[in-house]
């Protein structure tokens, strides 16, 4: 007779340091696997304290607030019939570790530490944790030893010391183990010995935050797990934002034998707790593995892993009355779908938890303010869909949610207009510079999302500014004030007075932002005020941010910014894409207008790809081989000399004239000679970017991803003396080297 099981994993939207909330989204979830006849439940990676508290790691108080979390899991009967696999941090003999606590009846069967810790991009882990030791001179999964648990829980659960190490759990009729997030990734993952040792069910509990075009890779190497050591894999992930710059973005997910059985959600529904279960057939694992005659060969002679041996059935007693779930195709959003349900997430969650009334955006009509807008208004368009048909716990929490964000306790939404109304401020900042068509496009922009649009001019401040500085006054050095310049000018002046004048216009809508959004509330509210402040949104992209091309303090300083992550050809694909399934018609429009940052002229006057010497898609080029591929200029030269060996390239606006690349190769290595001193010469801008959604795997962000110093020499002599010695290999190899093509000036 097959052996069914049926199984549950899930994903959970845990906030770092939440002890009360997290408690309850765990017991909530284990409550519903019950209820959905599962007898072993597996949750997400550090899910008792969120992944993302960082230094909170360091404190004594987070490892005792954990087991006081898990002291009321155990008391609450939760677990009675039902296997759970809980992950938390437990500190043994005065060392931190990643655990998973394996508990049974409310009683702990075991405490796993993770091996292989996470150290690379956004993860610290080896910051925090030590990675558990096992002995690569010896084969398996080395020691277990004897953890000592907290007085307390000897009290609950009549425990002194339970197992700790890596393990196995045997059951009646079957044998569960685990993994913990990277160690699926590695090339040695323990799936495979755990496999080879007879283990059935392999269950990862992770903290995998979202990327761009990433969830492939996590379904492909669940997918092959299973696929080529047979077997039962689960997999659960956080979901949402749990307190920084990253997104989970879940996709719990149950294999058997490399097919998918059950996938929760990625990004859409706004349940704080999905619960994915399936039934899984043992019987299938079994014939799959025996027939496989090299795999029962290795599995002949597999070390054994250590066994905690419980009196407990995991399959039905009943197996006739279940039917093994079918398999199913992952589902995987398109880039833009990610775009859209990613940062939209991520917003409402940084919303709901800041206790904020809402968003304030400075909205030029150009791509990236107007990204930012969409995705506001992404936002409400999910709220509102939640309210109206998400499952009646999500129902409750939303709408207590937006009754706390807009300080209306009986306000109920119409519809995502109306909510946009009530907490999304936009401004078009106007000066002498701007041009109608942009005025325009904000405006269109803002009433077809049902944003509170509004209008200022910033030229009264900007010469508020010049006057001051015209009475300056000097009280050392010796100067003569009538011998001293106090007239800048933008059109006819120096380099110096230009940028200058450029960046008093960009200070100062950063300025205003931030007073209007402390104000627009008390303003707005009549007579009734309802007190408290607006975000302020930023809209600076990655591609920007690495070329340094943006006013250092302008209105790119916010409180957060959901597209600092994210390149411009992705942004305007994305515009492109919402304006045709959003309902939000001025987005073409949007996306078809040249960049222009609007501080010497009207759109068409000025041009950001003019201004910076290179094109947005040049940018993210050389940013994806500076940060993803790891080069230097010289790698970067060769790399791209083939890469853009079809590509027309924007003119050096640092070698112009007699000093202008005049062959193919030449311009390649200027433009790589271009980025990297400026991406050098404004790295000190990086350390006040905006803490932005984590998007992108060539992000510049300062904080945690890519950290370089913010002083640097931007010569490069050595680096940009190497380049200039293989162009002229190239040269002499290839005396007929075509032409660089130059595209016009606008």
């Amino acid at each position: 007779m097959a052996a069914l099981v049926r199984v549950a994993t899930c994903n959970l939207n845990q906030w770092a340091m939440d002890f009360k909330g997290n408690l309850a989204r765990i017991l909530e979830s284990i409550r519903e696997a019950k209820s959905c006849g599962c007898t072993f439940r597996t949750g997400p990676e550090l899910e008792i304290t969120g992944y993302g508290c960082e230094d909170y790691f360091l404190e004594n108080d987070t490892f005792i607030h954990s087991w006081d979390s898990l002291a009321e899991v155990l008391k609450s009967g939760v677990t009675d019939g039902i296997l759970c696999d809980i992950g938390m941090p437990v500190m043994h003999r005065n060392v931190p570790y990643n655990c998973r606590i394996i508990v049974l009846n409310g009683r702990i069967l075991g405490i796993r530490p993770k091996f292989f810790l996470a150290n690379d991009g956004n993860y610290r882990e080896m910051r925090y944790f030590t990675p558990w030791y096992i002995d690569p001179s010896k084969p398996g999964f080395g020691e277990i030893e004897q953890y000592f648990l907290p007085v307390r829980i000897q009290e609950l659960t009549g425990q002194r010391t339970v197992p700790m190490g890596v393990f196995a759990v045997s059951c009646r009729d079957t044998a569960v183990s685990f993994e913990t997030c990277e160690e699926l990734f590695t090339p040695q993952a323990p799936h495979i010995q755990l496999s080879l040792d007879g283990v059935e069910i392999i269950a990862n509990g992770s903290g995998s935050h979202h990327q761009l075009r990433k969830l492939d890779r996590r379904i492909d190497l669940v997918r092959s797990a299973t696929k080529k050591a047979g077997g039962v894999y689960l997999y659960a992930n956080m979901k949402g934002c749990d307190g920084g710059r990253l997104y989970f973005d879940g996709c719990a997910m149950i294999w058997v034998n490399g097919n998918l059985v059950g996938q929760g959600s990625q990004f859409l529904g706004l349940d704080e707790v999905e619960v994915v279960t399936a039934t899984v057939n043992l019987s299938d694992v079994r014939a799959e593995r025996s027939s496989f005659i090299a795999r029962s060969y290795q599995a002949s002679s597999s070390p054994t892993v250590y066994r905690i041996e419980v009196d407990f059935r995991l399959g039905d007693p009943q197996p006739l009355l279940l039917a093994p779930s079918p398999y199913i195709e992952p589902r995987i959003h398109d880039p833009m779908e990610e775009i859209a349900y990613g940062p939209s997430g991520w917003l409402w969650d940084y919303l709901r938890r800041s206790g904020m009334r809402g968003y304030f955006l400075p909205l030029s009509g150009g791509a990236d303010s107007s990204s930012t807008a969409t995705l506001v208004a992404i936002m409400c368009q999910r709220v509102v869909e939640e309210l109206r048909n998400g499952p009646e716990r999500s129902k409750k929490q939303v709408l207590a949610d937006i009754r706390k964000i807009t300080r209306r306790p009986d306000y109920t939404p119409s519809d995502a207009r109306d909510l946009c109304s009530k907490i999304f401020v936009t401004c078009y900042m106007a000066s002498k510079y701007s041009g109608q068509e942009t005025r325009n496009r904000a405006l269109q922009l803002g009433e077809e999302i049902g944003s509170v649009h509004t209008s200022i001019f910033i030229d009264d401040i900007c010469a508020s500014m010049q006057e001051t500085f015209k009475k300056i006054e000097f009280h050392t050095g010796g100067f003569s004030k009538d011998k001293l310049k106090t007239n800048p000018q933008i059109k006819g002046g120096t380099w110096m007075e230009n940028i200058a004048l450029q960046n008093i216009q960009a200070r100062s809508r950063m300025v205003m932002s931030f007073f209007l959004s402390q104000l627009m509330p008390w303003a707005t509210d009549g007579d009734e005020s309802r007190g408290g402040m607006l975000l302020v949104l930023g809209s600076a992209n990655v591609d920007e941010a690495l070329r340094g091309y943006y006013t250092k303090y302008d209105c790119s300083a916010a409180d957060i910014n959901p597209i600092g992550g994210i390149n411009k050809r992705d942004l305007k694909s994305f515009l492109e894409w919402a304006g045709k399934h959003k309902g939000i018609k001025v987005l073409q429009r949007v996306a078809d207008a040249k960049p222009s940052a609007e501080l010497t002229g009207a759109e068409g006057e000025q041009s950001d790809e003019v201004d910076m010497g290179m094109s947005y898609a040049e940018l993210a080029d050389l940013g994806h081989c500076r940060k993803v591929e790891k080069c230097g200029p010289l790698s970067t030269f060769l790399k791209l000399r083939k890469r853009w060996a079809d590509h027309e390239l924007t003119p050096s606006i640092r070698a112009k004239g007699p000093d202008a690349p005049k062959t193919r190769d030449e311009a390649v290595a200027q433009k790589v000679k271009d980025f990297f001193f400026y991406n050098a010469l404004n790295r000190h801008k990086m350390t006040t970017l905006t803490p932005s959604y984590h998007a992108e795997n060539y992000s510049p962000d300062d904080n945690r991803f890519d950290l370089r110093p913010f002083l640097q020499c931007v010569t490069f002599d050595a680096q940009f003396a190497a380049v200039d010695r293989v162009v002229k290999e190239a040269a002499a190899c290839s005396s007929d080297a075509p032409p660089a093509k130059r595209a016009k000036s606008a």
